[in-house]
Order: structure tokens, then C-alpha cells, then sequence
């Protein structure tokens, strides 16, 4: 984190006060669940987002990204936190959240952030830059916000001021998440437990289809599910077993709904399964989810698409492969890939190989290991 500093220094002309790291994460399964009131099954990667941060004696706002450098320092006022449809719409979003619960956010800041997770590749940069710019905002005014609290803030912000009705699993496990643990998260409760991964590694490969959740149908598919719930007559359709689904679906007369709600109900089962997998260090149960998690998401859910299908369909050929899913809210965006770790180097230049022969371009490919020297966890 030195570069940021030397960075703060050079863009502000003054040393940073704080430095924070948020990571993102990946969802191993559970996907489209945390908004149906389910479990989901998260974990922290070691890609992230880095805030350092310093107060000013104003009321000025100061954001700078190190990924955007040609927008230059982007400034608000705390009087005037209009949203100005750049990046620095998801920090400002979180100050708003802020103010309107009654924080003492009384001065001016500058802020810094450089990330090291794609954009719209599904491994929530958005809830990752939330929570490192209010765990600085926490250090700086000295705010009293517990770990829950803070998850929460940052999902009000994405649903309040950005426009996308998602649920509580991103930034959840940004603040809560655990090296080499994955969190069994219950997204009705925030009851959770974490879950060593053990002698495993986790792959996640970047298809380079972008996506953007507030224009790939992300609230369409959450109304869907809510109207399905609402015929059900229930508060959340992961309320029920899959047993009590099949005597109850009748009562959706919407196909579409009725799809969806099919693939809700049923994907929380196979997470709460795969958490029993995990425990138990049954990789060939887990990823045996994890694929039919993937055929539930393309045909019930509709929201994979050629790319994302092929990687999950051509990992399955790769020996010491467990199981691979398209993860995050879909459209474009990631897989994950559950494997033997001696496997991990070998699957990655094949399939890497493979996608370049039918897209194009050889996609992006994160191993994630214990001991891995290719990505390093930052705390």
C-alpha cells in the first residue's frame, strides 16, 4: 500500500490520515439468493479495494481514482452531494447514507482509491469501494458502526442512490470476510459461519463481457421472485423447502415467475447441501452443486450467456476439476471453478487457450490457494 501513498501525497500535496483495504468477493453458490432471503456462501477474495483518506477543515469532498486518472479530482460539497453518474457516485452514495442516519460527517475529506478488481466483472468492486471509503470515514470520525451496521449502510447506498435493489451478500462478506474461509451467510437473519475452504483451490476466470446490474434485468429478476413470493403467499421464497415449493407452485400463474421462483427455492437447498459438503471436505459433492447451480441459472433464471457457459461447460473436461458456475449477478462477468490445487496452474493455460480460440482473447485468470505466490491475501 506504499504506492497509494506516494500517490495521496502527489495528487493532494499532504500525507493520508488513514488506509483501508476492502476485499470483493466471490459467490461459490447461493446465486440470486440474498435478496429471496436465503443462504449464500461467499468468499473473500484477495483482489480489493484500498482507500486512504485524509480530513480537510471544510466541507469540501475530494475523490480521486487511481484507475480514472484522466478525470482528475473529482469534488463535491457536503451541502451538495448530487450524484454526477461517474465511479465516485458509489463512495458519495455511502456519505449520503451517512448524513441521512445522523453521522457527524462534519468536514470535508480527500479521498484516494486504487483497486485491483476488475470492473463489471461480478466480483462486487462496487460494494468493495463502499466499504473501504466508510471503514476510512470510520477511522476519521471516530463513527460508532458495528460490522453488521456497516454491510447495511453500504447496501442502502446501492439501493437509495444507484438505483440497483441488490442484497446484502456483497458487502457482508467485504467487511466480514475471512482468509481462506468462505462465510455461510443467512441473508433473512445475518446469521453466519465461516467454513475453511481446506485443500482447495478456487479459480475464477474473467470471461471479459462486462455487465452493469442496474441495465441487465438484475431488478427485473427481483421482481419476478417478489411477485412469485407474493402469490405463494409467503414473505421470501427461500421461506420454503423444496418439498413445500412443489406442493405450492400452482399458485404462480406467471411462467417467467414461476421459473424463477423454481430456481430460488431449489439453489438454496443446494447451498445449504454444499455448506455440508464443505465441512465435510467433499469436493466432488460440492461441485456436483456448483454445476447444476450453473444449469439453473441458464435455463430457470436466464441470466448466463455464451461466454460464461462455454468456460463452465469446458472446465468440466479439465482433470482435478470439481465443479465450475457462472457467479455474480450474470449477463457477462465471471465463473468459478472449485479444483485440486496441482490442478490449478495446468486448467488455467488450457482453458485459457480454449477461450482464446473461440472469442478471440485469452480471458483473465485469478487462482486463489493457500500458498498460491500468484495472488497474495492482503489483511
Amino acid at each position: 500500500m506504499k504506492a497509494l501513498s506516494l500517490a495521496f501525497i502527489k495528487v493532494y500535496q499532504k500525507e493520508e490520515q488513514v488506509q483501508c483495504f476492502a476485499p470483493g468477493r466471490v459467490n461459490l453458490i447461493g446465486e440470486h439468493i440474498d435478496y429471496n432471503g436465503g443462504y449464500v456462501l461467499p468468499y473473500a477474495i484477495p483482489l480489493g479495494v484500498s482507500c486512504a483518506a485524509s480530513r480537510r477543515n471544510d466541507r469540501m469532498i475530494q475523490l480521486y481514482s487511481c484507475q480514472y486518472p484522466a478525470d482528475g479530482i473529482v469534488t463535491y460539497h457536503l451541502d451538495d452531494l448530487t450524484l454526477k453518474g461517474s465511479w465516485a457516485d458509489y463512495p458519495v452514495s455511502v456519505i449520503k447514507v451517512l448524513l441521512s442516519l445522523g453521522y457527524a460527517v462534519d468536514e470535508g475529506v480527500q479521498l484516494m482509491f486504487d483497486s485491483s478488481l476488475p470492473v463489471g466483472a461480478g466480483l462486487s468492486s462496487s460494494a468493495a469501494i463502499e466499504v473501504a471509503v466508510l471503514s476510512a470515514l470510520k477511522e476519521l470520525f471516530s463513527l460508532s458502526i458495528t460490522n453488521k451496521q456497516a454491510a447495511l449502510i453500504c447496501q442502502w447506498a446501492e439501493n437509495r442512490f444507484m438505483g440497483v435493489n441488490s442484497g446484502i451478500m456483497d458487502p457482508f462478506v467485504s467487511v466480514l470476510g475471512q482468509k481462506n474461509s468462505a462465510v455461510l451467510l443467512h441473508t433473512d437473519t445475518l446469521d453466519y459461519r465461516y467454513i475453511p475452504l481446506g485443500d482447495v483451490a478456487v479459480v475464477i476466470v474473467n470471461s471479459g463481457v462486462k455487465h452493469s446490474l442496474a441495465a441487465s434485468a438484475y431488478n427485473q429478476r427481483r421482481q419476478e421472485c417478489m411477485q412469485a413470493a407474493k402469490d405463494l403467499g409467503v414473505s421470501s421464497l427461500c421461506s420454503l423447502t423444496p418439498e413445500a415449493f412443489e406442493q405450492k407452485k400452482h399458485l404462480i400463474t406467471n411462467p417467467v415467475s414461476l421459473k424463477r421462483a423454481y430456481h430460488a427455492v431449489y439453489e438454496n437447498d443446494r447451498t445449504i447441501r454444499a455448506a455440508k459438503a464443505l465441512e465435510q471436505q467433499d469436493w466432488l459433492s460440492f461441485g456436483q452443486l456448483m454445476t447444476a447451480s450453473h444449469i439453473s441459472l441458464r435455463d430457470a433464471f436466464e441470466v448466463s450467456c455464451e461466454e460464461l457457459d462455454f468456460l463452465a461447460e469446458q472446465a468440466l473436461h479439465w482433470p482435478g476439476v470439481y465443479g465450475a458456475r457462472m457467479t455474480g449477478g450474470g449477463f457477462g462477468g465471471c465463473t468459478v471453478n472449485l479444483m485440486a490445487p496441482s490442478a490449478a496452474e495446468s486448467f488455467s493455460a488450457a482453458l485459457g487457450q480454449w477461450y482464446e480460440q473461440r472469442f478471440g482473447f485469452r480471458p483473465a485468470v485469478y487462482i486463489c490457494a493457500a500458498g498460491h505466490t500468484g495472488i497474495n491475501f492482503v489483511p
